[in-house]
């Protein structure tokens, strides 16, 4: 199974043995892989009914719920890693949800699309117009993405509430990119998060 390069990068990073949560695990293809290839405990939470039947069909263990409303219900600590792929983005409220992933997992993962990423800049600048490329298919009016952040604002985002970054990954198509320029030449970021250590 191929997984989305997002994806394969959290896959490769996930300690074998560990339990895990990915909310909005969509079709369970990342649950799937983590099971099969790492011995991973996995449980997800996605909010679509076709997406939680079609890993259900996989043997996975998934719950049907809104990150939004459902993470509060989950104890603090009880999960190795909470995974966020694609998700922030559509979140209503994007702090709380991290808040809850820090919260209830000892590591948290968090993808997102850079809308920063040159292409999508080129494409405003020259056309005037909301991109839509390979990594944001959808237009303006279908897209799920209600808070289009960058690499720079999720940054800024993470000093202010003190949250530690273990670890960073950019990538442009397929491929990892350096982080000195990663705001315009990254066109997704995996961000490996844990709470800071009290002072």
């Amino acid at each position: 199974m191929t997984l989305r390069p997002d994806l394969s990068v959290i896959a490769a990073n996930v300690a074998a043995g560990s339990r895990v949560l990915d909310v909005g695990c969509g079709d369970g293809a990342l649950m799937a892989a983590l099971r099969d290839e790492r011995q991973v405990d996995a449980r997800g939470l996605e909010i679509d009914a076709a997406n939680v039947a079609a890993a259900m069909a996989r043997g996975l263990s998934v719950a049907q719920g809104d990150a939004d409303v459902d993470l509060a219900g989950y104890p603090d600590a009880s999960f190795d890693y909470a995974i966020l792929s694609q998700t922030l983005q559509t979140a209503r409220a994007p702090d709380v949800v991290l808040d809850h992933l820090l919260r209830i997992g000892r590591r948290a993962f968090v993808s997102f699309p850079n809308f920063a990423h040159w292409r999508v800049r080129l494409s405003l600048l020259w056309g005037g117009r909301m991109p839509v490329t390979r990594q944001l298919p959808e237009r303006w009016y279908d897209t799920p993405n209600i808070h289009h952040l960058t690499i720079d604002d999720f940054r800024a985002f993470l000093a202010e509430r003190q949250v530690r970054v273990e670890r960073a990954w950019f990538l442009s198509g397929d491929a990892e990119t350096g982080s000195a320029a990663a705001n315009l030449f990254a066109e997704h970021a995996v961000f490996l998060l844990a709470r800071a250590e009290p002072k």
